[in-house]
């Protein structure tokens, strides 16, 4: 039954009707979830796909590949755990940006332990120390040479 407001009067069964909502369909809860099973949840998924594009993309930087591949590591085994049951759709997705995000993760770590290898390096002392008492182009020059024949012979 219509008021004439124009909303749906309670149904005898109890239930409320929205405005042109056929009985039977799920209601929305309080917190703007639905309360049927209906609704996919696939945000993990497709953040962990994003982040580990990106993370890929600049894996040659710490935030790009430690922290962006991290993330896209946790999100991707979030979105993979919701599909598995049956929450989200993207499942293979949310496990691509795992992969991806591992991927940047470990290219990025092994690029920071190298320069940090390098750079307390003995060698990179000693460059460093040739640089300081250098006074012309050509001399920071045979500087770069012998750091670079030092390095080579390691």
């Amino acid at each position: 039954m219509t008021s004439t407001h124009g909303h749906q009067e309670p149904t005898g069964h109890g239930q409320q009707l929205g405005y042109g909502e056929p009985a039977g369909h799920d209601q929305p809860t309080g917190h703007g979830q639905p309360a049927g099973a209906g609704e996919r949840r696939n945000g993990f998924g497709i953040a962990a796909l994003v982040l580990g594009i990106v993370g890929v993309l600049l894996f040659w930087t710490a935030l790009g590949g430690i922290v962006l591949g991290l993330l896209a590591v946790i999100f991707g085994v979030l979105g993979f755990r919701r599909g598995r049951r049956g929450v989200a759709t993207n499942g293979t997705m949310a496990v691509i940006g795992a992969v991806l995000g591992a991927l940047a993760l470990v290219v990025s770590s092994v690029l920071l332990a190298m320069g940090v290898a390098v750079i307390n390096s003995d060698e990179f002392k000693s460059y460093q120390d040739c640089i300081e008492q250098a006074n012309s182009q050509s001399e920071r020059q045979d500087c770069a040479r012998d750091f670079d024949r030092e390095v080579d012979e390691r």
